[in-house]
C-alpha cells in the first residue's frame, strides 16, 4: 500500500505548495478535495465495489447518467473559458466528463472482460468504439477538445490490453483516423484547428494560439535545476503563464522549484502507473485486471498531454496532471480510481 500511495503523496504535496503560492483560497479548497479522496480510499478497503460495480445495469447506468450530464452541461452549464464542460451545484461545480472518464474504464472492463474470446471480432471492436465516439462527440461539441482526446486514448489503450491482433488494431486505428479527418472538417472549432496548426509552426503567432506554449518554455527554461525559489516566478507569479493552477501548473512549479522538482513529478508519477500495472497483472479476475489497466491507461494519456503541452511537445488541448492540477472533480475522481486500484490490491492473492 504504501508503494503506491507515496508517489501520489509526492504529486499532491507538489501541487498544494504550488497552489499556496498562487492563492491560499485554493489552497484550502484543494486540500478538502484531497481528504474527500482520501476518505473513498478508506472507505473502499471495507466496503467490496464489486458487488455494485460488477453489474452490466449499473455500469451502463452510470455512463448513460455521465452522458446525460455532459448533454445538460452543453445545454444549461456555465460558459467557462470558452466552454460549458461544468455544471453549477451551489457553491461547487461539476465536471461531468470526469465521471464519464471512469464509466468508460469500468464499461470497458466489462465488456472486453466478457469477450476476451471474441475480442478479434468486428463486431466486438465497433461495439467499443460506438462507446467511446458518443461521449468524445459531445465533448467536442462543449467543446471539450482534451476530453475527447482522452476518452479516444482509453479506448484505444483497451484495444491494446485486450490482445487484439496487430491487423486489427491497424484497421482500428484507420477507422479512428477517418472519424478524425472528419471531426477536423466538420466539427471542430476554428481555434481548436488553429492550436493543432500552431503545434507545427511554434515560433508563429506568439500572441496567439502559440502564446500559452511560450510562456511555459520560458518558464521552465529560465528555472535552472533549483527554480527561482517559494513565490518567486515572474512567468506564474506576474501573470504571463496562462492557468497556471490546472493546465500549465507543471511549468509552474519548475519555474519556481526547478528541473529538479520537475525530475521527482516525473518519477513518482512513473512510479505510480507502474505499481497499478503491477497490480493489474496480479488481479484474480479479467475484469478486475482491466479496470486496472484501464486506470493506468488514462492517467497516463493525461500525463502525457499535461506534461507535453507544457513543454511543447504536445498540442494544447486543456487537460490536468492527474493528483496535481487543482480541480475538485478531477481529483475525485482520480481518487476514486485509485481507491479501486488498492482494493484490487487489498483482495488480491498474490498482492503485496
Amino acid at each position: 500500500m504504501f508503494a503506491l500511495f507515496f508517489p501520489v503523496f509526492i504529486i499532491v504535496a507538489a501541487g498544494l505548495v504550488m497552489l499556496s503560492a498562487l492563492s491560499w483560497h485554493l489552497f484550502f479548497m484543494q486540500l478538502i478535495w484531497v481528504a474527500l479522496g482520501t476518505a473513498l480510499v478508506v472507505l473502499f478497503l471495507f466496503v467490496d465495489w464489486r458487488s455494485v460495480f460488477n453489474v452490466r445495469w449499473v455500469i451502463g447506468g452510470f455512463y448513460a447518467a455521465g452522458l446525460a450530464l455532459m448533454i445538460l452541461a452543453y445545454a444549461r452549464g456555465p460558459v467557462i473559458r470558452n466552454t460549458r464542460s461544468w455544471l453549477s451545484l451551489g457553491p461547487v461545480t461539476l465536471q461531468p466528463v470526469e465521471l464519464v472518464k471512469i464509466a468508460l474504464i469500468f464499461l470497458f472492463a466489462n465488456y472486453f472482460s466478457r469477450r476476451h474470446l471474441a475480442v478479434a471480432r468486428w463486431r466486438t471492436i465497433l461495439s467499443s468504439f460506438f462507446f467511446f465516439i458518443i461521449p468524445a462527440a459531445i465533448a467536442v461539441k462543449l467543446p471539450d477538445l482534451g476530453s475527447a482526446v482522452i476518452f479516444a486514448g482509453i479506448w484505444f489503450g483497451f484495444l491494446l490490453l485486450s490482445g487484439l491482433p496487430a491487423r486489427r488494431i491497424l484497421a482500428a486505428s484507420a477507422i479512428f483516423i477517418l472519424v478524425a479527418g472528419f471531426l477536423w472538417v466538420y466539427v471542430l472549432k476554428d481555434y481548436h484547428r488553429a492550436r493543432i496548426i500552431g503545434y507545427f509552426s511554434p515560433q508563429q503567432s506568439s500572441l496567439g494560439v502559440n502564446y500559452s506554449t511560450i510562456q511555459t518554455k520560458i518558464a521552465i527554461g529560465s528555472a535552472g535545476f533549483w527554480g527561482k525559489g517559494y513565490g518567486q516566478g515572474t512567468q506564474t507569479e506576474l501573470g504571463f503563464l496562462s492557468e497556471p493552477t490546472e493546465d500549465f501548473i507543471f511549468a509552474a512549479i519548475i519555474e519556481e522549484w526547478g528541473i529538479a522538482a520537475g525530475l521527482l513529478i516525473i518519477a513518482a508519477f512513473l512510479f505510480l502507473i507502474f505499481r497499478i500495472l503491477a497490480i493489474g497483472l496480479r488481479a484474480d479476475k479479467n475484469f478486475e485486471k482491466f479496470i486496472c489497466l484501464g486506470t493506468a491507461a488514462m492517467l497516463g494519456i493525461q500525463f502525457l498531454l499535461n506534461a507535453g503541452s507544457a513543454t511543447g511537445l504536445t498540442p494544447v488541448v486543456g487537460v490536468t496532471f492527474p493528483f496535481l492540477s487543482y480541480g475538485g472533480s478531477s481529483i475525485i475522481a482520480d481518487f476514486f480510481l485509485l481507491a479501486v486500484v488498492n482494493s484490487v490490491r487489498q483482495r488480491s492473492r498474490g498482492s503485496s
